[in-house]
């Protein structure tokens, strides 16, 4: 679906959906409670990790909430005051799983008393028409609401707590991991680099890769939701 265009605009596309289907929906119905992406990564099984916050409602509800699912595995990560972070491995017909597929960046995904709302970038080297054409194919129940064009991709957390998480938060080891993951492609988008190929260039097994990299990843993440950096091992 790329388009030989101008690469640093993006269009901004707007959806919203009430699909109890959707965890994200049905958490914020059923917990009564605020579920907001704070950022995804995509793993090598076919899977994502959503980090999100969710603001009203006590982790084992949600945890309970979730494991009904089959797309959906949730992991607790830390909690301040009436706020939340979990990992969501997702699958399936998770709506933003949907749209990153596609070649969209989710930026902005909630759910609030039952009403999911979801925004997206799309680069322009992308067909932006045919993307959102294929994901209201896909997921019917969404409801396109805006669409315009912006200048550039905004980032989903600044860049300085981002720095500093990694300098201050992380072992030697995680760094080292996310370094030359961050090096090889692993992060870009779409991926130019697999687990497996990290994995050989540290000469360490997949397992103890994919055990490192999500471990500081979780690190990282958690320590921008804190004030006292949690467990830091791998």
């Amino acid at each position: 679906m790329r388009t030989p265009t101008n690469e640093r605009a993006v269009s901004e596309v707007e959806f919203h959906l009430s699909e109890a289907s959707y965890p994200f929906v049905e958490l914020s119905a059923v917990a009564d409670c605020h579920v907001e992406l704070t950022t995804m990564i995509e793993r090598d099984d076919d899977r994502y990790a959503e980090f999100v916050n969710v603001t009203g409602a006590d982790p084992v509800q949600i945890e309970s909430v979730a494991g009904e699912t089959d797309t959906v595995d949730a992991t607790f990560l830390h909690r301040t005051d009436d706020r939340c972070l979990f990992e969501f491995l997702v699958s399936g017909n998770c709506p933003a799983y949907r749209l990153a597929a596609l070649g969209a960046l989710p930026r902005t995904v909630e759910g609030v008393d039952g009403e999911g709302c979801i925004v997206a970038e799309i680069p322009r080297t992308y067909d932006d028409a045919a993307i959102v054409e294929r994901f209201l194919a896909e997921i019917p129940e969404a409801d396109l609401v805006t669409k315009r064009t912006k200048s550039s991709v905004d980032p989903l957390l600044p860049g300085s707590a981002i720095r500093q998480a990694f300098e201050t938060n992380l072992t030697e080891r995680q760094r080292e991991v996310l370094e030359t993951a961050y090096e090889a492609g692993y992060y870009d988008w779409p991926r130019e680099c697999t687990g497996e190929a990290v994995a050989r260039r540290l000469d360490v097994s997949s397992a103890a890769f994919s055990e490192t990299i999500h471990a500081a990843e979780r690190n990282l993440l958690a320590t921008l939701f804190e004030d006292d950096p949690g467990d830091r091992s791998e």
